[in-house]
């Protein structure tokens, strides 16, 4: 990346941050990515779905869920009565962040359809941890309209007063901001993991008077005025540089939010972000209900030979759930849904063929058809991102996009061609040889493999060649012990001890985990829930992490202390079934650390201007960071070895297996690394050249951009696109290269490690706290290149992936 990316970086990084936190997105079919960390090229159950766009100042990219990105060879897609809290703890958040005065509580009980008195509304109540034992779909009306009719007195209040200063504009501003994300991200985070057609009718209900004050907000003349003032006074050299971000990417937001377009421009553009965000949210539950939609019973256990013990006894969970009451792992009856695990279990291991092709076509075919049908929403999407950019002034939506990265569209390009040249020969090389290994099994198939081959031929390849089966490695991982090598790494790198703190905050399932993160004083520094298993019927596919609440001296309990970072960190992995833990694939692993990763960004931030504090403020491309940078510690010996015990004898995992899971990191590298920029490229594409309505389809595209980024073209009639849910109802758009672009990074920022020497744990320990004092503790308070360069001590080069991936920087052309 040196001499390509970074050296533009350095021309093009933003002084301005994005207000808030990047957006919180959507995934019903995610995964981690890491593309050739791999042990298998399956995909991972992903991340950060259903979290809706919201458009307008501190909301163009005001919440983000950290979903995993797509991954993948094989896959072609890829997230009561009121509670009182009892709890002693020293923290709690600001009753002022939510409340409301009991006069506005009356006045709108008494509109109220719902009939539920405000006075007792959950969503309207302090409280120190989100009541989410309590909150009901008949809360969301009542309670989002009467919150959202205190927050539009206070802006009429603060633009009536505002000056340019500190605490006369952005303090008042971010009280209001922080108002309403906490709230409605408590409901959308509900819908996410505990999904109900009551609550998602009252949240399509109120969703679109939400989104009219975000757009009022967001376009305030007088609030855009203040932060231009403020820019321009004697006092601008003087400020710190987090406020110099926070006032410039202010400016930025409310100019792409429409502040300067005259008023039939901005009329057309609030109706372009009310109809996005409605076709965003339409997009997303489409994707869950075709999810949610397929099930195959099957009866007789010769149709599914080859499923491991865990995926017949999950299939079985599945069956007794649907009403089979006699089902057992092994006898059956079994159900196979779309659901990663499921899914996953069935492309590596079935070895019915008809069966693999079956359970293909339907992923790749969701939300494709009848009244789930998600293309024209795509269509309409694109259609509307085109004129909203052309509103702006910008040539596309890739543009606008931009403007609010550390990458320009050229940029982005350039890195993706460079990663894609690297690893189009490897890509070649893996798949002759999986053709001539399936051939020397005596696979009828082996001339002509097809999507629904790829993944099984790979797993039996990779289980000879490096004599790992992954299922006979689950034992080695069970949650318990995973999440305590976890916390014991992040104690030795970042001297912070992770301890439950269940019944301290209310859950929303008795599966959920609170825990509570203090630093070397034992002080509370931070908070989050972790939610590990799947549950198809309520919770969306994939993993991700968000915000609950971030750090932020404004919101202060006290006065005198910053309020502390909330988190929750949800995973769609194997349940417990029957007396055996969770027991994890290392892909899981992965996924854990992964978006462990991300909560740590948020939690161990040290920045007190809440609008720049831990994963706020900070550029999309490099929001990765961190995330992907944990993944490497899964393949570092001590730290594995810590967590990899037999689950019933404590048993050690034997050191030939950590040395053959090492050699098995960089299988498949190329194909693995293909998948994932087909997906960047596909996007770029949409987002730049492609005209809708135009005589070429979206799927003609996706196309013809897979020539020259898949060995396998995707099937003619693949209709990924259509659950693609990162960039049509995510925060994505024309924004997926930010995978690699933030692993690269990421890559470099583990290879300070390497140089220091793995080995060496006082160098460890050093080079873990310069990490935390940069990359975790600064937030959005600075450029991510400059803090990077405060960590590395040089700007980042792609060096370090390329050797991590096996892949060498060769030309190659498809």
């Amino acid at each position: 990346m040196k001499g390509s990316i970074v050296n533009t970086k350095s021309k093009h990084v933003p002084r301005r941050a994005l207000i808030a936190t990047i957006l919180m997105v959507n995934v019903v079919m995610a995964t981690r990515i890491s593309v050739s960390r791999s042990l298998h090229p399956i995909l991972r159950p992903s991340p950060k779905q259903n979290h809706i766009f919201t458009p307008g100042f501190a909301s163009k990219h005001w919440r983000k869920s950290h979903l995993c990105p797509l991954w993948s060879s094989s896959f072609s897609s890829c997230l009561n009565s009121l509670h009182k809290s009892k709890t002693t703890s020293s923290h709690s958040f600001s009753s002022t962040s939510i409340s409301c005065p009991a006069s506005l509580s009356m006045a709108a009980a008494t509109a109220a359809v719902d009939e539920v008195s405000l006075q007792d509304n959950p969503l309207l109540q302090d409280f120190e941890f989100p009541p989410f034992d309590v909150i009901d779909a008949k809360h969301v009306r009542p309670g989002i309209r009467a919150l959202l009719k205190n927050l539009e007195a206070d802006l009429e209040e603060l633009e009536k007063t505002v000056e340019p200063s500190w605490s006369k504009l952005v303090e008042p501003l971010e009280k209001i901001m922080d108002r309403l994300t906490v709230v409605w991200g408590m409901i959308n985070h509900l819908k996410s993991v505990k999904d109900t057609s009551e609550l998602r009718s009252a949240i399509e209900e109120v969703q679109p008077e939400k989104v009219k004050f975000q757009l009022r907000l967001g376009q305030s003349k007088p609030i855009y005025n203040a932060f231009k003032a403020i820019r321009e006074s004697p006092q601008w050299n003087s400020m710190s540089e987090a406020r110099k971000r926070v006032v410039e990417s202010a400016i930025k937001e409310a100019v792409l939010n429409g502040v300067s377009l005259e008023d039939d421009k901005r009329d057309q553009f609030n109706k372009i972000e009310q109809e996005l965000e409605k076709l965003s949210h339409k997009f997303s539950e489409n994707v869950l209900d075709a999810t949610k939609k397929f099930e195959k019973l099957i009866t007789d256990k010769k149709e599914i030979e080859g499923l491991p013990a865990t995926a017949l006894g999950l299939a079985a969970q599945t069956a007794v759930s649907k009403g089979h009451g006699n089902a057992t792992a092994e006898n059956g009856p079994w159900i196979i849904t779309l659901d990663a695990p499921s899914f996953m279990a069935v492309m590596q291991h079935a070895r019915n063929r008809a069966l693999r092709e079956e359970v293909y076509r339907a992923y790749v075919s969701r939300a494709s058809d009848g009244d789930l049908d998600n293309t024209s929403i795509i269509d309409q999407v694109l259609k509307l991102r085109l004129e909203k950019a052309k509103l702006l002034g910008y040539k596309n939506y890739a543009e606008v996009s931009m403007a609010t990265k550390m990458a320009t569209v050229e940029k982005a390009s350039e890195l993706l061609e460079k990663l894609r040249s690297s690893s189009w020969n490897p890509a070649v090389q893996d798949m002759e040889e999986l053709k001539s290994f399936a051939k020397g099994q005596g696979a009828l198939e082996a001339d002509e493999l097809n999507h629904w081959d790829t993944s099984f031929w790979s797993e039996r390849l990779r289980e000879s060649k490096f004599d790992i089966n992954e299922e006979e490695l689950r034992p080695y991982f069970s949650l318990p012990k995973v999440m305590d090598g976890l916390f014991s790494l992040v104690k030795k790198l970042f001297g912070v001890d992770v301890e439950p703190a269940d019944g301290l905050a209310p859950v929303w399932n008795k599966d959920v985990t609170f825990y509570r993160v203090k630093d070397a004083s034992g002080s509370p520094i931070a908070y989050f829930y972790f939610d590990p298993y799947s549950r198809p019927s309520e919770k969306r596919g994939g993993a991700w992490m968000d915000e609950v609440v971030s750090r932020s001296r404004v919101l202060s309990h006290n006065g005198s202390t910053s309020r502390l970072p909330v988190a929750h960190m949800v995973c769609n992995q194997t349940p417990p079934v029957g007396d055996k833990p969770s027991l994890m694939t290392f892909r899981e692993v992965e996924t854990v650390f992964h978006e462990f990763g991300h909560a740590l960004q948020h939690m161990l931030t040290k920045q007190d201007e809440g609008l720049v504090a831990g994963i706020r403020g900070i550029e999309w491309d490099a929001v990765e960071l961190p995330s992907q940078f944990m993944e490497n510690w899964c393949y570092h010996r001590d730290t594995l070895m810590s967590i990899a015990k037999h689950y019933e004898t404590g048993e050690s995992l034997p050191e030939e297996v950590y040395l053959k899971l090492l050699a098995a990191r960089t299988f498949r590298a190329g194909s693995l690394s293909l998948r994932q920029l087909r997906f960047a490229c596909v996007d770029l594409e949409l987002h730049t050249n492609y005209v809708p309505g135009g005589s070429e389809s979206i799927f003609d595209v996706d196309q013809k951009v897979s020539k020259r980024t898949q060995v396998l073209p995707p099937l003619p009639e693949d209709r990924f696109l259509c659950s693609f849910s990162h960039i049509f109802a995510g925060g994505y758009a024309a924004g997926y290269y930010s995978y690699k672009w933030a692993e690269v990074l990421s890559a470099d920022a583990f290879s300070a490690f390497e140089d220091a020497g793995l080995n060496d744990s006082k160098a460890v320990q050093d080079t873990g706290h310069r990490f935390r004092e940069t990359i975790l503790a600064l937030g959005g308070g600075k450029p991510p290149l400059e803090v990077f360069v405060e960590f590395r001590g040089r700007e980042p080069s792609p060096d370090a992936l390329l050797r991590h991936n096996g892949l060498l920087p060769v030309t190659a052309s498809a």
